[in-house]
């Protein structure tokens, strides 16, 4: 599974690395094509309470079902944040993709392991299927 923010301008990101990561034969757990969870045009979710709880029940979902999970790590998300964490505490591998310095210690003390491109990322993935 792939974490980064979609309400913030990620949502391609996401996007392309699952269609690397399918390009390279990893099997992926999209959790945004799934049920259309393109949740990136709502501007504001004070007033959207059962569709803020729809989303974090699939998000939540989707951490859970993983093994591993990609954190993009240059865009500040809540969500991703605790998605990270959840999965931590379930014992998912966690993987910080950061491609730019990271100016927190959060991220990088929640992670397994710090990539900074998608080679690495790649290698890393090869790595870890192997053992």
């Amino acid at each position: 599974m792939v974490c980064g923010s979609i309400g913030h301008g990620g949502i391609n990101k996401i996007r392309k690395l699952y269609s690397f990561l399918r390009n390279e034969g990893f099997d992926v757990l999209d959790h945004v094509r799934d049920k259309k969870m393109d949740y990136s045009n709502v501007k504001d979710f004070r007033n959207k309470i059962e569709l803020s709880r729809k989303i974090v029940k699939h998000d939540l979902t989707y951490v859970r079902k993983a093994a591993i999970l990609v954190v993009f790590g240059d865009t500040p998300s809540h969500g991703t944040a605790i998605e990270m964490f959840i999965g931590k505490s379930e014992g998912k591998k966690i993987i910080l993709l950061a491609k730019d310095p990271v100016p927190t210690p959060w991220l990088v003390n929640f992670a397994d392991y710090v990539v900074s491109n998608q080679k690495e990322l790649v290698e890393l993935l090869l790595k870890i299927h192997s053992k």
